[in-house]
């Protein structure tokens, strides 16, 4: 069993969702890359105990993370049994459910049959009674919003969740989402979507500015576009990037002389203020408080701790948000 000492939470800031009760690292880990069957045991567990011991306490999964699907939460529950299980008050655990995770008509999108049966296996893989927040992972235009939320309703007050959450959502489904789930009473608190400087879809499609209008918190992935804006690509595609390994979900075409010329002008930039172009991106999604944590993905634990300067970086000024911008849109 893993010992931990209290001081762990004396350099973390906590962060409040919205104007709930609860409140998120401003730095979270998630599981999406690096904890399926496909990674190395050991480097996962001291991966989590690295964020933990250093105030990590929100680790974010989903139903199909892996690979194979489930994956993830397998592993995370295996790290929790083995290592974590006296500090399970002191962390916040999340899951997904939304996206394709087993065949036919009912593993998949937003219906009631769907999330409620996801839930029961994701808790079985982790080992919990319950999660402290349940998310549905993405929109569903052909089902009935009043079923999808009804469903996250049945989560919570069936014991097996204490908050939701909406994930991958624009601010008009948002909006009327936020509605449902006030009816309903149930204590909906954070939205997860993809926000970093070369993704600004959260701005354009309301969802920012509703969340924020509302009192909602919001959690942004692939706060580093999934290293793009780190020093990883600044000389080109590395032969053990993602790119050349995994390649689902970042391409080589992505990395186009255009958005490589952009990558050095922000990295010189990060280097004027001191500090890595990962730090400086982390700081910007951080900037006007809208957001109430970075989730980071890791494929070691030195990269968790490398984030984790973000919270000595200094406030970005006027001049710099505009060069960011110049250098991004």
């Amino acid at each position: 069993m893993h010992q931990a000492t209290a001081t762990r939470y004396d350099t973390m800031e906590y962060r409040r969702c919205g104007q709930s009760g609860l409140k998120l690292p401003t730095v979270s880990l998630g599981f999406w890359h690096n904890f399926g069957d496909t990674g190395c045991y050991e480097t996962m567990k001291q991966m989590v105990l690295t964020a933990f011991d250093n105030g990590i306490t929100h680790f974010d999964l989903a139903n199909n993370y892996g690979p194979e699907p489930g994956a993830a939460e397998r592993n995370l529950g295996r790290i929790l049994r083995e290592e974590l299980s006296a500090y399970r008050d002191e962390l916040i655990i999340s899951t997904k459910a939304g996206y394709g995770m087993w065949p036919g008509p009912y593993g998949d999108l937003g219906s009631r049959k769907y999330l409620l049966a996801s839930l029961d296996q994701s808790l079985q893989r982790l080992g919990l009674e319950y999660v402290d927040i349940f998310y549905h992972h993405r929109m569903d235009p052909d089902t009935p919003l009043e079923e999808t939320m009804g469903a996250l309703a049945q989560a919570v007050r069936s014991g097996k969740a204490l908050y939701v959450g909406l994930s991958n959502y624009d601010g008009p489904t948002l909006e009327k989402a936020t509605a449902l789930l006030r009816e309903e009473r149930v204590p909906f608190v954070i939205n997860q979507n993809r926000y970093s400087i070369f993704d600004r879809t959260i701005e354009k499609n309301g969802l920012k500015e509703t969340a924020t209008r509302l009192h909602k918190g919001i959690i942004a992935f692939s706060p580093l576009c999934q290293g793009l804006l780190t020093n990883r690509y600044l000389n080109g595609i590395p032969e053990d990037s993602r790119i050349r390994t995994d390649g689902r979900f970042l391409h080589a075409d992505n990395l186009t002389p255009e958005r490589l010329a952009q990558i050095r002008g922000l990295n010189d930039l990060a280097a004027q203020r001191g500090e890595s172009l990962a730090t400086m991106a982390l700081r910007w999604v951080l900037k006007d408080g809208a957001v109430t944590s970075v989730l980071v993905g890791a494929s070691r634990p030195a990269q968790i701790l490398d984030d984790l300067k973000v919270l000595n970086s200094p406030a970005l000024t006027d001049e710099e948000l505009a060069i960011i911008d110049r250098y991004s849109l």
